[in-house]
């Protein structure tokens, strides 16, 4: 990506923007910025006297307890109008400013709905005196993601979706720069909404990825008694809560009884022990989109897997290197063609990205169709609903044979797909122990625990086929 620059103005100077592969601790926008601490609760919020701001030695700064908190404690509480959210789009009766944005706004995809929440991060950095420069000032000055990564590293992920997104976001980024550009061209200075300055990919890009690692999409504006509409929002100090799947604190929205107004906070979930960090749960995200989106990857995540594409050739072969005799996966009977139809995986528009490991061990739409296209009896297969054939806690549906086959075919297949890994995990390890820069160092774990979730598949797989084996030979000898 082009290592553009874009200038902004904080309240006082104006700050040059310069976006590319953080370090591990990347320092602040501001040098000294001013203190959030204090500010929330200037702006009417409330911080637990025991939360403080400090450098963690795996996570870079965060919020620390410094002494024991007890379980249920209120935390962090920000008043209503501290969250910063996107609001032109609902209203173009505002100012010139907010309408361009509001149209710039609308050529983001959905998918990359930070950008959106971006171009208002961006405009306020670019305000003079914005009531948010003390949260923004106490932003990273770069990120660790993916899309600033050079582009060696970028080919160290090794995993094709990935390389995917990475390029797909890069790719918009560029484009998006034009479009922004183009919006701006003709504006009198009235309506500019980044004071007159240029706005590039590389601004764009630290505007994005603020938000991805950092927004939380909670209720917003009132639509109806008690139903809010759910927007993404960026909550000052509160996301600076790192991430656990097991956390210590949660985050709440509560109504003010007297005020009527919508209140965020974060809430001891347990007793926090002194020096420990806050921790909130992310969400049951994939490797995928931690990486993508906040710039880390979680060793052991059980939400992680791996994407394959379904493709009936392709597990022929995977099928036959299993030792299963001529299978027809290429060219299903018409009974089986209907049964993938109904599981997306074949028709007119079919969804053939399929995933192993998580929480499935083995998609279900994928562990039903070998479950049919490797039996021969239509009768057995009808007599189960499809939830059945999908499920893997299902032993043996279609009979031990059946299932021995089905789990060696993907054993198979994550024979071929850890294959087209440049790399083993044991050479994987030796480069980190030689001592890498910090985006290779992420590359590296992050095909790592790619890797670690196809060993794993393969393991559980395989222990499931001895037990199914040795009750094939139990059942033949009784």
């Amino acid at each position: 990506m082009a290592a553009s620059k874009m200038v902004m103005a904080s309240l006082t100077a104006i700050r040059p923007l310069s976006c590319a592969a953080s370090a591990s601790y990347p320092g602040r926008l501001a040098p000294h910025p001013p203190d959030l601490i204090k500010w929330v609760r200037r702006e009417g919020g409330f911080v637990h006297e025991a939360v403080k701001m400090a450098q963690d030695t795996s996570s870079g700064l965060g919020l620390v307890a410094s002494e024991e908190i007890p379980k249920g404690s209120e935390l962090v509480v920000l008043p209503e109008h501290a969250p910063l959210r996107f609001g032109p789009l609902e209203s173009d009766g505002g100012d010139g400013t907010d309408a361009v944005l509001a149209n710039l706004a609308r050529q983001v995809p959905d998918e990359l709905w930070a950008m959106k929440l971006g171009l208002k991060l961006l405009q306020e950095r670019a305000r003079v005196g914005s009531f948010w420069w003390p949260y923004i000032s106490n932003l990273p000055e770069a990120f660790n993601v993916p899309i600033f990564f050079p582009g060696e590293d970028i080919k160290n992920l090794q995993y094709a979706p990935v390389l995917y997104q990475v390029n797909k976001r890069c790719r918009f980024l560029l484009e998006f720069e034009q479009e922004v550009r183009r919006a701006l061209e003709d504006n009198k200075p009235s309506d500019h909404p980044f004071g007159g300055q240029a706005v590039g990919a590389s601004a764009l890009g630290w505007a994005m990825s603020a938000v991805s690692s950092r927004a939380f999409r909670l209720y917003g504006k009132k639509l109806a008694d008690g139903i809010y509409d759910d927007v993404p929002m960026m909550l000052p100090l509160i996301d600076m809560c790192n991430h656990s799947f097991k956390p210590n604190a949660r985050i709440l929205q509560d109504q003010d009884d007297r005020s009527k107004k919508m209140l965020v906070k974060v809430v001891a979930e347990t007793e926090i022990k002194q020096n420990d960090c806050l921790e909130l749960n992310y969400g049951g995200l994939n490797n995928d989109l931690f990486l993508l989106d906040y710039g880390f990857v979680v060793p052991s995540n059980p939400y992680d897997c791996i994407e394959l594409k379904y493709d009936g050739t392709f597990l022929d072969a995977a099928s036959m290197a299993a030792g299963v005799s001529s299978p027809h996966f290429s060219a299903p009977a018409p009974w089986q063609k209907e049964i993938l139809c109904q599981l997306n995986l074949d028709g007119e528009a079919p969804f053939l990205k399929v995933c192993l490991g998580g929480s499935e061990l083995v998609e279900g739409r994928l562990l039903a169709a070998l479950r049919v296209v490797l039996a021969s009896d239509i009768e057995a297969v009808q007599k189960h609903d499809l939830n059945i054939l999908k499920s893997i806690s299902v032993e043996a549906p279609l009979g031990i044979a059946n299932e021995v086959a089905a789990f060696r075919t993907i054993i198979a297949l994550c024979v071929i797909a850890l294959g087209h890994f440049p790399t083993k995990i044991m050479e994987d390890e030796s480069l980190l122990r030689k001592g890498v820069s910090d985006s290779t160092q992420l590359a590296i774990q992050f095909r790592i625990q790619k890797k670690s979730v196809i060993i794993d598949v393969m393991r559980d797989l395989t222990r499931r086929v001895k037990l199914l084996s040795s009750k094939e030979t139990a059942t033949a000898q009784g």
